[in-house]
């Protein structure tokens, strides 16, 4: 589009899910920028309809959606992950995705070990009690109803050696902790840099995802998985509801298959009124948050940086952070 001399028109979908304190800055290019805090799903075909380039964060963009917009050229993503968007129509549309990159090597992992500390502490569990009144109850200096288990020399599990496993594994070893980075699932020839899925699932103390949801990685943990967690590990999951079956993880917490699970993520966010995980959020063993991981102010900056970027490099001929697509 680096030819382009009229006015592009750029419709920003969501911007409620960027803080009204981030800055985002101003287009290099002649343009109309239509702004929407939220769109529901039966408005985006009206919205996008006369877009030159549509930014989303979480709003879906499906093959009936992007079919009514017939002048897109570029989607710019607000995030990472690009399950909220047809890829294969995109291809198919010559339409470019481009994403937001390395914005979260710091908040994520951090979020990521917060939760880890606190389970493996039982942070929440002592607090509630204390609120309670046990600590008077307890008639001295401390009390220990619920574990507490030091991080060093424990086993961690990383699934997905991206930027966001890479650095949490950095992390973890200056704690002291034998890292295992997982193989894909069904797969045992990637060299001794990895370690077989199944066998991380078994030595592991703590598992931490930190890879894409696709078609691939849906239901990566589920019940069998469940079932070979030998160490009766911490599970943390700060990349995607859909990658751990949620009904899977609710039994698994509560007949102690598992130790503790810490999520920032559900498959239908907000959580619906009849999501399995109401019924364990009082569990001592189970945190749940609200996809915050990501959204430290220096890491959203970044990404409200990089977005605007992303849409001006485009404009201009140079595109980057290009989602590959296939047809």
């Amino acid at each position: 589009m680096a030819n382009s001399s009229s006015p592009l028109k750029v419709v920003f979908l969501d911007r409620a899910t960027i803080p009204p304190s981030i800055t985002l800055n101003e287009l290099p290019f002649a343009h109309e920028l239509q702004i929407f805090e939220r769109t529901s799903a039966d408005e985006i075909g009206t919205r996008i309809r006369d877009a030159d380039v549509v930014i989303t964060n979480k709003v879906k963009l499906s093959a009936a959606d992007l079919s009514q917009a017939e002048r897109l050229k570029l989607i710019a993503i607000a995030a990472t992950g690009t399950d909220n968007v047809d890829l294969a129509v995109c291809a198919q549309r010559d339409i470019t995705i481009c994403n937001v990159r390395n914005y979260a090597t710091h908040t994520v992992p951090e979020h990521t070990f917060a939760l880890i500390f606190a389970l493996r502490r039982s942070l929440a569990a002592y607090r509630d009690a204390v609120r309670a009144g046990r600590w008077a109850e307890s008639g001295q200096f401390c009390f220990f109803d619920f574990p507490i288990r030091d991080l060093a020399g424990s086993t961690i599990g990383i699934v997905g050696d991206g930027a966001l496993g890479t650095a949490t594994a950095n992390i973890a070893r200056a704690l002291g902790l034998r890292v295992l980075f997982s193989a894909y699932k069904g797969r045992t020839d990637m060299g001794p840099l990895y370690t077989p899925f199944e066998k991380v699932l078994q030595e592991s103390d703590i598992v931490t995802l930190h890879c894409p949801l696709t078609d691939g990685t849906r239901d990566l943990i589920a019940e069998p998985e469940f079932a070979q967690m030998k160490r009766k590990p911490i599970l943390v999951n700060t990349a995607r509801g859909g990658l751990v079956n949620e009904k899977a993880l609710v039994h698994a917490l509560s007949s102690n298959q598992i130790s503790g699970a810490g999520f920032d993520v559900v498959t239908e966010e907000p959580l619906r009124s009849d999501h399995p995980f109401l019924s364990i959020l009082d569990h001592p063993g189970f945190i749940l948050t609200p996809h915050v991981a990501w959204a430290s102010e220096e890491a959203i900056q970044s990404l409200a940086d990089q977005l605007i970027d992303n849409v001006a490099a485009f404009v201009q001929g140079t595109p980057k952070n290009v989602v590959t697509q296939t047809l």
